[in-house]
Order: C-alpha cells, then structure tokens, then sequence
C-alpha cells in the first residue's frame, strides 16, 4: 500500500495504537513517526494557553499547531515531545493524590489509591553473566497497612548460576486511565528502584527453608527462594515500604534510582533523657496474612541507645506477660509458585 494511503489512515488512530502500529515493522515505525500525525496529537492533549474567549474544538487545534513547528524538527520530535509531556502530566496527578499526609505515620494518605489509579506495577530484570536479560512482571500482590508485597513466580527461570544481577523496577503507564485498569500491551517507563547481586546467592544468610524451598534475604527488602533439590529459583518476593514508594516507583530512569529529599530529624533530644514522644507502628505480615498490627505511643530512649542513625526503642518487655500481643493465625511466610505452596515458620 501507498505511503501516502497508509499516513492517512494513520491519521485517524488515537495515540495508543499509533504507538502499537509502529511496532509492526521497520516501515510502519518509520511511517508512525510523522510529525504532521503527532503534532495534531499534541495540541489536541495539551492545547496552547490563549484567552478565555470560547473558541471552536477545531480552531483551537489549528491554532495550536499554528503555535507549534514541523518542518525544521527531525521525524519522530512531536511523538517523543507528545510522550515527554504526557508522562509530565502523570507524574502531576499522581503528585496531587499523594497531597495529604497522615499526621501520625508521616505517609501519603492516598497511596492506595496512587496506586490503582496509575496502573503502577512492578517488574524484575534478571541479568546474566554474558549480558543477556530475562524481564518478569509480577504475577501478585498484596497491599499492606504499610507496604506492598509483590511476588514473581514462574516456570521459565533462567539457570541461578548464569545470573549476576536482578534489578527492580517500578512500571506505569504512560497512558493512565483512571477508570479502567490498562492493559500490559501499553506503553509504559520504568524507574528503577534497587539492584541486587546473585553472584554470591547462596552465600548469603539463609532466613528459613521447609521441605521444599530455602528462603536467602538481600538487602534492602528481598526475598530470594530456591528449590533444595536443584538449587534454582523458586520465587521472588519484594516488601516496599510506603514511605516514597510511588516517587521511587515512578521518578527515577531506567538507569538511575530515584533520590529522595534528605531527611533533616527534629533536634528533640533531651540531654539528661535522650530521644522521647516517639511514634511505632508495627505491621507483621505473610504472603498476605496478617498476624499483627498495632502503633505503640509515646516511646522514648536514652542517648546511650542512639548509634550511627539508628536508635533502640522497648516497646514490648520479653518479661512483662501484660505487655504480650495475640498473634492471628498460624504465623509464618506463606509462599506460593504456581505449583506448589508452602508456609516457613
């Protein structure tokens, strides 16, 4: 078929499927990056700022582009110019839902909804030692009082000797859609939020193991499960805390984690007492059961207790029986692949 027909048709698609028809194939990509098709695409999603009068849909667009130039701009400028600020205008929406913070966790108040209204999900690159890269979606999650816990699982691991690194990552749309959850085919950035070295797995502390799966933990918050018969991967399991979670999720490049604002305490320290008027909140969990969530109110700690950024807080007295809590169920991390189960005490 014609250039000429196909720019055309072309014409008429929404930025979604112009995306996914040039993905096609080498013409079509090229074809797909017409900056005459984006640049109508453009200032119809972000209209130039003019005067309150009311002005026809149609002018408004001629007006746009008028505005906007395309003969002096290299193919393909208005569709990454078009992605840039389409991108810029999620992460303002998602900025305004975090808004509110709750007084008492410090924690955006909103960050359950953040989450569902952006289509954030989470994915893993497993890295081997020649190069090559093996990505994964998560395949489960659960949301937390606090965190979220999300889960890869599958039956096409690639060989735990050949790895050398994982990295995670936060995926979002760049099309978000807050009424209808979008689909995996749609264009989506990815931040990254940690690496982690599996050159030395098995050499680091192993956290529990049942009849048919070692756990391994590599910092910060990885679950690493490996089958005791072959040694291989099971599953993967990731805690992300709420605190920034959707800002590191969504704000950091491919390459480069998102860097969060350094964090200046309040010099509440009592000279002769320490640190006191502290706030804890504790949330034990696993797999998605709850054994136990409680805050534990007005703690304090002397100064002997604060070393390198960290401090010791009492809260409950191993010797006090009316400061125990009842734990729910039968506590343990519940595991799961999509053959078999299994809960490690």
């Amino acid at each position: 078929m014609p250039s000429e027909i196909l720019l055309k048709i072309f014409s008429y698609l929404d930025a979604v499927s112009l995306l996914c028809t040039g993905c096609v194939n080498r013409r079509l990509y090229h074809l797909a990056n017409d900056n005459f098709i984006w640049i109508r695409i453009y200032s119809t999603a972000f209209p130039a700022k003019r005067s309150n009068w009311k002005v026809n849909p149609v002018e408004e667009t001629a007006v746009s582009m008028s505005v906007l130039s395309v003969e002096d701009k290299e193919a393909g400028y208005w569709k990454k110019e078009y992605i840039t600020k389409q991108i810029t205008s999620v992460k303002a929406a998602l900025a305004q839902v975090l808004k509110p913070v709750n007084p008492y966790t410090g924690l955006p108040v909103k960050t359950t909804e953040a989450l569902r209204k952006s289509g954030l999900g989470w994915a893993i690159i497993l890295r081997e030692k020649n190069g090559k890269e093996y990505i994964m979606e998560h395949v489960d999650l659960s949301i937390n009082d606090t965190s979220v816990t999300v889960v890869w699982y599958g039956k096409n691991w690639p060989c735990l000797a050949s790895l050398s690194t994982l990295d995670l990552f936060g995926v979002t749309p760049v099309f978000m859609d807050w009424y209808k959850t979008p689909t995996k085919n749609r264009p989506r950035w990815h931040s990254l939020i940690t690496k982690y070295n599996l050159s030395h797995l098995t050499e680091s502390a192993m956290i529990g193991c049942d009849r048919l799966v070692r756990i391994f933990c590599l910092n910060p918050g990885l679950l690493v499960g490996l089958w005791k018969k072959e040694e291989e991967l099971a599953f993967v399991m990731a805690n992300l805390h709420f605190h920034h979670l959707v800002e590191r999720s969504t704000l950091g490049s491919a390459t480069i984690p998102y860097e969060p604002p350094p964090h200046s305490p309040f010099l509440d320290d009592n000279p002769e007492y320490g640190l006191h008027g502290y706030q804890l909140h504790v949330d034990l969990h696993g797999g998605g059961v709850f054994f136990l969530c409680g805050t534990f109110h007005n703690l304090f700690t002397k100064k002997g207790n604060i070393e390198n950024g960290y401090v010791k807080l009492i809260v409950i007295n191993l010797k006090n029986n009316r400061e125990h809590l009842p734990l729910i169920g039968k506590v343990g991390l519940s595991w799961r692949t999509n053959i078999v189960d299994g809960c490690i005490k």
